[in-house]
């Protein structure tokens, strides 16, 4: 059952599918890959079918190089771009086993793929071409960008963090926190970390600074479970998306369930109703405004019939994806300071309450970006609506 504010898109894929990805510039468009050997352009608003391309084999993954260009990889281990204005599409180039992850790099402007073969390649979207070829420990499951650093999860439950500008070498190695095969990573928009997920119902929140002082922040949390006839299943944690906005998250499991999460005041902020069958794949728009949710069976318990493959579309609100409260470090006395939902009305009374810590406070920083900054821009930094006079009036009146 759908709402008024979810609908089911039209022509959807006849076979499993595997990613969706909207466009880097709009919300309108909406990328998706499947079993089913192809990769569809959908316009989201139209409710339509813009494009259809084909693989020789099923399609595991697919990225926006731009708005009007696609990138696919999948069985064929053939590496596709395709021209979604003339609707003409390129053989890049090809790994030596089945491509798992295609992914795009704004900060270096690479294509990079991940796969079986045990390698990830880097490909250069212009020309386009292969920009080089690096060994991975096991087969690639999944990878992520932040920023000019690339994360890496392959099979054993190892990961592995490559500066983008610099693959000579692994930055840095580790193993996961989960003890079960690693499903999906996906980097925090702010790039200072990543959120990972495991086939037993669990998701840790990782920080890419080594240092003991912010490793001490990472944590991991089960979900993803459930209680029938008083056993808990659990259930495998398939697809994870960040809001751009909020730096909030989404989370899909076989359980049919996709839950938002707050990772830094460590809640779940909403849960939407159970879709038919298993979460595959999860997009939040570039504004964060729409979440694309793919519905779709992913043969856990082998080739038995299922509910058909579907793609909803979501408009999602600030109540179900905004942190109810946002946290900011004192550098001065190690202190932690909390802002619930600010508003103008209230700014003076919530300022007065925390007074005797920021009196004595000289830098601050936000944890939801890590930015630094003084007591004024600290404060139009919490609240967006005021100025840097009004800042400066309001905590000279307390």
């Amino acid at each position: 059952m759908t709402g008024s504010n979810e609908y089911k898109l039209n022509q959807g894929p006849e076979d499993s599918i595997s990613a969706v990805k909207f466009s880097p510039s709009t919300g309108q468009f909406l990328l998706v890959s499947s079993w089913d050997c192809t990769v569809r352009l959908y316009d989201v608003g139209g409710n339509s079918m813009r494009i259809k391309y084909s693989h020789l084999a099923p399609v595991l993954d697919c990225a926006f190089y731009d708005p009007t260009h696609a990138w696919s990889g999948g069985l064929d281990t053939q590496l596709k771009t395709h021209d979604l204005n003339t609707d003409q599409d390129t053989i890049v180039g090809t790994h030596d086993a089945p491509i798992r992850c295609v992914e795009y790099c704004p900060e270096v402007n690479v294509m990079v793929t991940g796969s079986w073969d045990r390698s990830v390649r880097l490909w250069d979207p212009r020309t386009p071409c292969n920009a080089g070829t690096f060994t991975q420990p096991e087969k690639v499951y999944t990878l992520s960008v932040a920023g000019d650093r690339l994360i890496v999860g392959t099979a054993g439950r190892r990961v592995l963090v490559w500066d983008l500008r610099n693959m000579g070498y692994v930055q840095q190695r580790r193993e996961s926190s989960l003890k079960y095969q690693t499903r999906a990573i996906r980097a925090f928009p702010n790039k200072q970390g990543y959120v990972l997920s495991s086939i037993e119902g669990r998701v840790a929140v990782e920080y890419l600074d080594p240092s003991q002082e912010v490793q001490k922040k990472k944590y991991a949390f089960k979900c993803h479970r459930l209680k029938e006839n008083g056993i808990e299943q659990v259930y495998p944690v398939n697809a994870i998306s960040f809001h751009s906005v909020h730096n909030t998250f989404a989370t899909g499991g076989s359980d049919g369930f996709v839950n938002i999460w707050d990772p830094f005041n460590k809640k779940r902020l909403c849960q939407f109703h159970r879709y038919p069958t298993s979460i595959a794949s999860l997009a939040f728009s570039n504004d964060g405004s729409t979440l694309a949710i793919a519905s779709s069976y992913m043969q856990e318990q082998g080739d038995i019939g299922h509910p058909e493959d579907t793609i909803f579309i979501r408009q999602v609100t600030d109540a179900e994806t905004k942190p109810n409260a946002v946290s900011y470090s004192n550098h001065d006395t190690g202190s932690t300071a909390w802002w619930i939902q600010p508003s103008t009305a209230r700014l003076g009374l919530a300022l007065y309450s925390v007074k005797q810590t920021l009196q004595s406070t000289s830098r601050w920083s936000c944890l939801d970006c890590t930015a630094t900054m003084s007591l004024t821009l600290f404060l139009v930094h919490m609240n967006g609506s005021i100025d840097k006079e009004q800042a400066a009036g309001i905590y000279l009146a307390i």
